[in-house]
Parts: C-alpha cells; structure tokens; sequence
C-alpha cells in the first residue's frame, strides 16, 4: 500500500530502515539518534522507538571515519598471551583507553618477530588510532615505521630501538640485583640463573642485575648456572632440571620471570632438592608453594595504565595538531619501581 513503511531488508539493520519505519528522512533519523536540538522531541522518540524496533545499531566506526575520528581502536602487541602478566597489562590499559571511547584489540606475536611485522601492518591497515606492543626482538623497524606513518606507538617492558617513542618500563635491573643480593645475604654461594631468549630486553636487563649483585659479593657468575631461552614453565622445568643434576649444583636459583619461576619450582619438588628460589613477577598461589621464595613485584596493571595515559596524549596531540610526526617528539620514558616480597616455607 502506498506510503506504509515497508519492511527492513533482509541482514543487519541500516539508518534508511529506521528512517522509513519512523515515516522520516534519513537525515532527520540521524540527527534524532545523535539528540541533535534541532528536532522536535516527538520526532525523536518515534526514530528511537524505530531503532529498538528494528534493533538498528549505528555504524560507529563509519561515524568517526567520516568525521575524522579515527577507528576508535588501538591495538595491544604482546608476546605471550600464556603468561597472567599481559592479563593484568590489558587491563590496565583498556581501563584508561575506555573510557575515552577507544577499544582494545590484543595480538599475540608468540616471541616471533615476523608475525609481529605482519600483525603491526594489519593494525595499520586497519587504521587504529594508536599502538601498544611489547616487541619480541630488536629489529623494530615495522614499529618506527607505524610512528613514521602518523600512528602514535608506545612500547610497554622494553624501550624503542632506532626510534624515538614513549615508553613505559619495569626496573629490571635493580629488582634482580635486589633478590639475587637477598639470597646471597642467606649464604647461598652457589646461584643458578633461568631466563628467557637473550633478544628480550627484560631477560638481558635481569641477567645483568643478577651478575651485578654476585660480583658485588665478590662471587664470580658460572656460566654452567646460567641457562636462557625458556619461554614456557616446561621448557624453564627442564633447565633447572638439568641445573639440578650437575655434580655441584646450585643452592638457590633467580629466575627472571613467573613462567620460570614455576617451571623452576616444578624441578625443585620433583627432585625434592633443598634449594630456595626467587623470582621476577608475582602470580597467583606463589604463597602457597611451600617453599622459601622471594618475588621481585611491581604493579603491572599500573604498566597497562601508564601506556594508556601516553598513548591517550599523543592521540590527542596528534588530533589537535594533525602531525604525523608528534608521536616521537619529546619521547617520554616512565620505570615503574619494584619491591620484594617473601613467601616462606
């Protein structure tokens, strides 16, 4: 019948629906949904009961595209969505970001620094307002290039390499140093090290403060004590193992992240060795092991809210001034501090 609005075409529900639905224009419904004053409150509570009517929801992504905008999404770069640690640094920073409207988007690089080029480029691609990463290797060259094209980036437990880009650190070195020295301060002579691949910038730094705190104390660091590489509790397990075996082997062990600190304590029961452990991260049930141990802790939610709140002024910045290259200027460096925690046998 002439002038009966028809019913909306098959699939999602569009503007021009609502429109027909509310007997109006499709520029009218737009501005009742965005409560522009110009229309008359009747005429936009028959578009709204039109929109629930027909479950319209708008295309936000189009909307801010077409006012410039951006996306509304930023994407978070991590190496190992395995580990609670990216959890909490998540967390953190989707509490900053959502408030200001912008939505998280989490990829998981595996330590690979070609998927993580690739992932980056999609992000790009995808045109995100801005990006998180925590760089597996580096070779940061798909990073600078993001910043170079106007993506504001800032790096989150690592800082940048050949660029120039805030970012937000842990004191690795000093929380090493601080538990090996702890465990030196019980008379352990002896100090095995677990540690992830030596391209990650947290290992090497916790590696060096390890080494420091044993010649500190005149102790020479045995590079039969010192094994790298272990990303996952099990691969960590069978180098403490192996620690373990040796004819003279150590009597406590640092290990330089959570995943090697359980994978250590998995060896240290199994060979029901008395040997203390310490470690870099706290996680859940650390107090109920049973064993002596000491953490190295810090707030890693506190890590995911201070990326947000750099990412968010350079957002900002760039939206104000339009510079493509405002991401870099007057990079800025925040260390989050850390402290020991003991847990007892």
């Amino acid at each position: 019948m002439p002038g009966t609005p028809r019913e909306p075409r098959s699939g999602r529900p569009t503007l021009r629906d609502v429109a027909e639905k509310a007997e109006v224009s499709a520029m009218t419904a737009s501005r009742a949904l965005r409560d522009d004053p110009r229309v008359l409150p009747a005429t936009r509570d028959r578009v709204r009961a039109a929109a629930a009517a027909l479950g319209y929801r708008p295309n936000e992504l189009a909307r801010r595209l077409r006012l410039g905008r951006g996306t509304g999404l930023v994407g978070l770069v991590v190496t190992n969505l395995a580990n609670p640690f990216y959890s909490r640094l998540a967390l953190g920073l989707d509490s900053v970001l959502g408030p200001d409207g912008l939505k998280t988007v989490i990829g998981n690089t595996g330590q690979d620094p070609e998927a993580e080029r690739e992932l980056v480029a999609d992000l790009v691609g995808r045109r995100v307002d801005g990006i998180v990463a925590v760089p597996a290797g580096d070779d940061q060259g798909h990073l600078a290039a993001a910043a170079a094209d106007g993506v504001p980036v800032v790096l989150a437990s690592r800082p940048p390499r050949g660029f120039a880009a805030d970012c937000v650190l842990v004191d690795d070195y000093g929380g090493a140093r601080a538990a090996t020295a702890r465990l030196i301060a019980r008379g352990h002579r002896r100090i095995g090290f677990l540690g992830s691949p030596p391209a990650v910038y947290t290992g090497t730094e916790r590696l060096r403060g390890y080494r420091a705190a044993l010649s500190a104390a005149s102790l020479c660091p045995d590079a039969r004590h010192i094994r790298q590489g272990q990303t996952q509790p099990h691969e960590a397990e069978r180098a403490a193992a192996g620690l373990l075996a040796l004819p003279d082997p150590p009597t406590a062990l640092f290990c330089s992240n959570n995943r090697n600190t359980i994978g250590a304590f998995r060896a240290v029961r199994a060979a029901r060795a008395d040997v203390a452990l310490a470690g870099f991260d706290d996680f859940e049930l650390a107090d109920a092991l049973g064993l002596p141990l000491t953490l190295v802790t810090y707030d890693s939610d506190e890590l995911g809210r201070t990326a947000g709140r750099l990412l968010l002024d350079r957002i900002r910045e760039r939206g104000t001034a339009g510079d493509a290259g405002a991401a870099g200027a007057g990079a800025r460096r925040a260390v989050l501090a850390t402290e020991l925690v003991e847990y007892g046998g």
